[in-house]
């Protein structure tokens, strides 16, 4: 009984894990699956199956996306926090830190920043918001620890997606033969009966 229900938690757990992808079912017997309701034409089973290959190619591409925003944002995070620790540094000396700070696109300023425990930090969607140093890198390091998990788990998900990929290119051929294999038997069967 413990045997089941810790198997039963895992598979709950991994179904959580990729929640929002659907599992591709492996077709063991395509006779017994071309008997399904809606599959009785090899046509129709295949278009099902391109189009939930198609729904499977779409949540690659977000995925995708995802993944290129948060490994463009990880290298952020870190670059700020390292500011903020050089900035502790310098919060207690009365000498100004002269830096370089870009104000477009390879556009530099030279400027001379006097001490200070206050930042301002650029949350996103124009929102900037004022934090002490001690705040300020508390936050980052919070959102640099989520980005981190974010990323693995969007790497798992991209694993578990290229897998229902495969599963649904290997059903797709095995019910296509299946259809070969079908109209050759057809064919040889009205060939049979013209002799």
């Amino acid at each position: 009984m413990m045997a089941a229900t810790i198997d039963s938690n895992s598979v709950q757990a991994a179904k959580k894990k990729h929640l929002g992808i659907p599992e591709a079912v492996f077709v063991e017997d395509v006779d017994s699956f071309m008997k399904l309701p809606g599959n009785e034409k090899a046509d129709s089973a295949l278009r099902k199956l391109d189009e939930q290959y198609q729904k499977y190619k779409y949540m690659e591409v977000n995925l995708l996306q995802k993944k290129l925003r948060l490994r463009n944002q990880i290298p952020q995070i870190k670059q700020t926090l390292e500011i903020l620790r050089h900035m502790q540094k310098k919060k207690d000396t009365t000498e100004p830190m002269e830096t370089h700070f870009m104000l477009a696109d390879n556009v530099y300023c030279k400027a001379s920043v006097p001490p200070t425990d206050k930042v301002c930090l650029w949350l996103g969607a124009n929102v900037m918001l004022e934090y002490d140093i001690d705040d300020a890198r508390a936050l980052l390091e919070k959102n640099l620890g989520t980005a981190a998990r974010n990323l693995e788990t969007l790497e798992e998900d991209l694993d578990f997606l290229r897998d229902q990929f495969t599963t649904t290119e290997v059903n797709m051929a095995r019910v296509y033969n299946w259809d070969v294999k079908r109209r050759s038997r057809e064919n040889l069967l009205k060939s049979e009966d013209k002799s």
